[in-house]
C-alpha cells in the first residue's frame, strides 16, 4: 500500500483523517452519553456516511475525467442503479410487514394490482445476489454504452451530451409504473438489512464504517489505476489522444477499461447511498445530479482523487446548511461558486492548497 501512496502526500493525509474519523465516530455516538457536548447523534453519523458514498461517487467521476479526460455527465445513472439493486434487496425484506401485510409482493405491487414479482426480481432477496447486481448492473450498461461510443470515436462534447441523454432515458423509463421499480415514488420504507434494524444505532454505525472502508479501498483502487501503466496511458490519452493511437495503442480499450470500472464504484456509492437515506427514486437519475457530480470534482481539484472526496464533503455540507436556512439560494450558491472556481480556481481547491502550502 505504501508503494502506491509514495508521492501522494494529499492521499496519506487523507487516508489518516478517513481512519481516524472511522474509529472516532462510533466512539462518540454509542459511548459518549447524549448529553456531552462530545457526543454525535445518529442523525450526524448517517450524514457523514451519506457524505461518505457521496465522495467514493466523486471519486468515480475523477478517475475518468481527471486521469482520461472523459467529461461524463452520465454517472448519476451508474449511481441510481447500483441503488435500486440495493433498494430491491432491501424491499424484500420487509415481507409481511408492509402496509398491505403481503409476504411476497412490496406494497407498491400489491397498489397496482400485480399478481406476482416480475422475473427481474428474482434473486434479490439473497444479500450476495443483490451485491452481484450493484457491480454488475452499472458495469455492464458502461460497458456496452463504452464499447458502442469509444470505438466509434465519439469525444469531448459530444460524449458529454450523450452520457447525459443516457441517464435521462433511464429517468424517463423508471418513472413509468410498467417498469417494476416503483413509479415515481421508487423503493422506500425499508426495515433490515441482514435481519438487522435500520433504524437501529448500530446498524447506522456499521453503515458509516461499511461506506469510510468501501471509500478507502476505492481510493486505493483508483492510485494502483492512476500509478500503473494503464494509467500513465489514460493520461497520454487525455493529452494526445491521436498520438497515442497513432503509437499503436488500442485507444478505445483504455477508455472502455477505465470507464466501466468507475461505473462499478458508481454502483458500489449508490449501495452505501440507499440503505442509509432510506429511499431510492428517479430523481437519482436527474441529469442535474450527474452535473452536480461533475462540480465537486471541479471545486475539490480534479486529478487528485482527494481533491474529488474534499470537493464532495464541501458541497453536500454547504447543500445540507444552506437548504435548512435558506432552502432558495441553494442554486445560486452553487452556480456562483462554480463560477468563481472556474475563473480564479482553474485546479480546485487542492491546487490553491498546492500554491499557499507546497506540494500536497
Amino acid at each position: 500500500m505504501m508503494s502506491l501512496l509514495k508521492g501522494d502526500r494529499g492521499g496519506q493525509i487523507f487516508l489518516v483523517l478517513l481512519t481516524v474519523l472511522a474509529v472516532l465516530i462510533p466512539i462518540f455516538n454509542l459511548i459518549i452519553p447524549e448529553g456531552s457536548a462530545f457526543h454525535v447523534s445518529t442523525y450526524t453519523v448517517t450524514l457523514l456516511g451519506k457524505y461518505l458514498a457521496f465522495a467514493l461517487l466523486a471519486l468515480s467521476v475523477d478517475l475518468v475525467w481527471g486521469y482520461m479526460g472523459i467529461l461524463s455527465l452520465g454517472h448519476g445513472a451508474f449511481f441510481a442503479l447500483g441503488g435500486y439493486a440495493m433498494g430491491m434487496y432491501l424491499m424484500l425484506q420487509i415481507g409481511d410487514r408492509g402496509v398491505y401485510g403481503n409476504p411476497d409482493l412490496p406494497d407498491f405491487m400489491v397498489f397496482l394490482n400485480w399478481e406476482e414479482i416480475p422475473w427481474f426480481w428474482h434473486g434479490f432477496d439473497n444479500f450476495w445476489f443483490a451485491m452481484i447486481m450493484v457491480a454488475l448492473v452499472p458495469g455492464l450498461l458502461a460497458f456496452i454504452f463504452g464499447a458502442l461510443a469509444f470505438r466509434s470515436r465519439v469525444t469531448g462534447v459530444y460524449l458529454s451530451i450523450i452520457t447525459q441523454a443516457l441517464t435521462y432515458a433511464l429517468l424517463l423509463a423508471f418513472f413509468r409504473n410498467e417498469m417494476g421499480f416503483g413509479g415515481n415514488n421508487g423503493l422506500t420504507d425499508f426495515k433490515d438489512i441482514l435481519g438487522f434494524s435500520l433504524q437501529s444505532d448500530n446498524t447506522r454505525i456499521a453503515l458509516f464504517i461499511a461506506s469510510a472502508i468501501a471509500l478507502a479501498l476505492g481510493y486505493l483502487s483508483c492510485r494502483a489505476i492512476v500509478v500503473s501503466r494503464l494509467g500513465r496511458v489514460a493520461v497520454a490519452i487525455r493529452d494526445s489522444e491521436d498520438r497515442v493511437r497513432f503509437i499503436g495503442y488500442r485507444v478505445d480499450r483504455v477508455k472502455l477499461a477505465i470507464f466501466t470500472f468507475s461505473a462499478v464504484l458508481a454502483g458500489v456509492a449508490g449501495a452505501l447511498y440507499v440503505p442509509q437515506v432510506g429511499i431510492i427514486n428517479p430523481g437519482e437519475f436527474s441529469p442535474l445530479r450527474s452535473i452536480e457530480l461533475v462540480v465537486w470534482v471541479a471545486i475539490g481539484g480534479r486529478t487528485t482523487l482527494y481533491g474529488a472526496v474534499l470537493g464532495a464533503f464541501i458541497v453536500n455540507y454547504s447543500k445540507t446548511y444552506l437548504t435548512g436556512v435558506a432552502p432558495e439560494t441553494w442554486l445560486f450558491a452553487l452556480g456562483a461558486l462554480f463560477v468563481f472556481v472556474t475563473l480564479y480556481l482553474p485546479n480546485g481547491i487542492v491546487g490553491l492548497l498546492k500554491r499557499k502550502g507546497g506540494k500536497a
